[in-house]
């Protein structure tokens, strides 16, 4: 069972800002670059002094084969201070879908592949479930569309790391038909993604990472970004997540992301200088500084509608889904864009194709204001579509971001004073639940009495138990704002089992 958490709460933030911004604007003078990159430079600056909760941001911004800006603001660790510069290497979340989707596209386009040609045809697909497979492609399952889901793979990739590529394989037999998006109906989650690389590395021998390194960061020269969050700290500084809810001010989050979670429906980390040459990439469908990176027409194809989606993000509309792109509009301009969020982590990254421009803004900060990232995004494309009341506009707008932030702070802690007023509601003393409890598609989870506290474990996930209001059972924050319960059953002097994410856990 997921205890509620205050997650979307701060998501009103974005609709807030956005109705301000929807405002019309009108086309003025030709744009300075000069007086852009110092309009762009004291926003910035201005957003995160006011908003006081972000310590670090990073921007690329393209125009055409032009990299505009290329910098860094603020800190990227709390703890040690290091300043965030453009190459500060930052986590992009679910942006890198846009990757992995390119990737296997390159491969399709060498003829190694055929992206609509049903999976079942060239994969080893469990005899349990060819029938689910019968009919999806690579390209329904990296567009949403597949009807699929596989919950225990997605959980195992991105969030505890408990998971080895001969497990990943064996949890293609737990995929489940989406019973309420069926096959050709849009339904954004990882699962796609996840199944997609699976069954390509079962096939060809190549880890997700490797995929993408080979066939889209070496040929574009992004040399600082990476799959292997170990190989990004030692190749430079790496913006550490951070939370910005406490009433003391932001603090690191305790859930940062390491190789093992790392996966190809959200892991990639990357600099503002090398996501300038993503753009480029975009813009000019695979040529960079006048040199064709990929064939024609290639990064085009990856723009291309595939699932209708018809729904909006803030000031964002969504039409449709491509190949790792959504595909909308940003007032009256066709917006190319993908964002990502993971426990004290955004990015996001979107260009105009008409306007042949581009923005990535990633930060290290996102259970509050996240959506300053999308808000520093809007205003370089406002900027150069010349609204004449930018700044005003914007002032507002960050005085929407600034009260949503302090009521989600104020709730925040109200939820948590009242939660500190509950009463354990275990029969047993603490050492009684202590042990190892485990499920085969889901994991293990480990179970420790610590100076006189339950600390739950599973991966590399971790958090101090606390009280709920059902007997035998606790509340824990394994992810950062989203609580969940487990309940153990009640027979005997130790409980020999729990449930967790509506699944049975035996104790061992």
């Amino acid at each position: 069972m997921k205890d509620r958490s205050m997650t979307d709460l701060f998501r009103l933030a974005a609709l807030a800002a956005a109705a301000v911004l929807l405002a019309p604007a009108t086309v003025i003078a030709e744009p300075d670059d000069d007086r852009f990159r110092a309009d762009a430079d004291a926003f910035i600056r201005r957003a995160l002094d006011q908003v006081g909760v972000v310590p670090g941001l990073s921007i690329a911004v393209v125009d055409g084969e032009d990299v505009l800006l290329s910098a860094g603001y603020g800190v990227a660790d709390l703890e040690t201070g290091a300043p965030v510069d453009a190459d500060t290497r930052f986590y992009i979340a679910s942006s890198t879908k846009s990757f992995t989707a390119l990737a296997i596209a390159a491969v399709a386009a060498r003829g190694d592949l055929d992206l609509d040609a049903p999976v079942s045809t060239w994969s080893d697909i469990p005899a349990a479930r060819e029938d689910l497979f019968s009919g999806v492609s690579l390209t329904d399952l990296l567009s949403h569309r597949s009807g699929l889901d596989n919950s225990p793979m997605s959980f195992r990739a991105a969030m505890t790391g408990e998971h080895t590529p001969e497990a990943m394989r064996g949890l293609v037999a737990v995929t489940e038909l989406r019973a309420n998006a069926p096959h050709g109906t849009f339904r954004y989650s990882n699962a796609g993604y996840n199944l997609a690389t699976t069954l390509l590395e079962a096939r060809d021998g190549r880890d997700w990472r490797v995929l993408v390194r080979d066939e889209v960061l070496r040929p574009i020269g992004m040399t600082d970004t990476t799959g292997w969050m170990s190989e990004a700290r030692a190749g430079g500084v790496v913006a550490a997540g951070h939370l910005g809810y406490g009433t003391d001010g932001p603090v690191r989050s305790p859930l940062q992301k390491v190789d093992a979670t790392m996966q190809s429906a959200g892991g990639l980390v990357s600099t503002a200088d090398d996501m300038a040459l993503w753009l480029e990439i975009q813009i000019n469908d695979g040529v960079l500084d006048g040199r064709r990176a990929f064939p024609a027409g290639l990064v085009a194809s990856t723009h291309r509608p595939l699932a209708t989606n018809n729904a909006t993000f803030g000031p964002y509309v969504r039409e449709a889904y491509g190949l790792g792109w959504q595909i909308g509009r940003y007032r009256d301009d066709v917006l190319i864009h993908h964002f990502g969020n993971f426990a004290g982590s955004r990015a996001h990254v979107s260009f105009m194709p008409e306007r042949r421009l581009g923005v990535a803004v990633m930060v290290n900060e996102d259970a509050v204001a996240g959506e300053l990232a999308d808000l520093v995004a809007n205003y370089v494309y406002d900027w150069h579509a010349g609204r004449p009341d930018l700044e005003a506009a914007y002032d507002t707008a960050l005085t929407a971001i600034l009260a949503e932030r302090d009521r989600g702070q104020a709730s925040i802690a109200r939820q948590s004073a009242e939660r500190a007023m509950r009463p354990w509601m275990l029969a047993r003393p603490l050492s009684a639940y202590a042990g190892t409890y485990v499920n085969p598609i889901f994991g293990t989870v480990r179970i420790a009495e610590r100076d006189g506290v339950l600390v739950v474990t599973t991966g590399v996930m971790e958090a101090v138990a606390e009280p709920f209001t059902r007997p035998e059972s606790i509340r824990v924050e394994l992810a950062p704002l989203q609580g969940q319960v487990l309940q153990f059953a009640p027979e005997g002097e130790m409980p020999a089992s729990l449930m967790f994410l509506g699944e049975t856990f035996q104790r061992r």
